[in-house]
């Protein structure tokens, strides 16, 4: 089942379980807010509103409110000095649609829990049995490293224990005093 719904003078088309963004709602997060101005129900049979379908509301709980990215105007009008740059950055709702109803039904007050997602098995892929020979052989090769010997350091150059004689500046040229 699906639904077209209008909030901040936009059009969503949703199912249940989708999320989406719209311009900011009021609500906090864990809350379930309705948007009564549907204006097409689909399914089975397709229902349109004149201009909206009587009695139909879309559920959805609130996920997150947010800001977008800061976006820069920034106006110059060439040779006169004159600049402006202001930024924006736009505050939105992010909402998980939860039921689509008809008929004037109420939803539910809480959201409905999430099932959780079981950690997917690893794919039975050609390289899988050369990587369980090649981590079966990996201690072996670790003791094979530590038998053998660190290579000879080279011999140092032994310093002299007396500074360098140091160069001297010739004298400054011109007038001496």
């Amino acid at each position: 089942m699906f639904a077209v719904f209008k909030t901040g003078g936009k059009q969503y088309r949703v199912a249940a379980d989708d999320v989406l963004k719209v311009d900011k709602v009021k609500g906090e997060p864990g809350e379930i807010v309705e948007f009564g101005e549907v204006l097409v129900v689909g399914g089975d049979s397709v229902t349109l509103g004149a201009p909206i379908v009587a009695g139909a509301t879309v559920a959805a709980e609130v996920l997150e409110q947010a800001r977008g990215p800061k976006i820069i105007a920034f106006k110059k009008r060439r040779r006169k000095n004159s600049r402006r740059k202001r930024g924006h950055r736009q505050e939105f709702t992010l909402l998980r649609i939860t039921e689509i109803l008809t008929d004037g039904k109420k939803p539910s007050k809480t959201a409905p829990p999430r099932p959780k997602r079981a950690p997917a098995p690893a794919p039975a892929t050609p390289e899988a049995p050369a990587r369980a020979a090649a981590e079966a052989a990996a201690p072996a090769a670790e003791a094979a490293a530590k038998k053998r010997k660190a290579p000879a350091k080279k011999p140092e150059k032994p310093k002299s224990k007396a500074p360098a004689a140091k160069a001297k500046k010739p004298p400054p040229k011109g007038k001496k005093k």
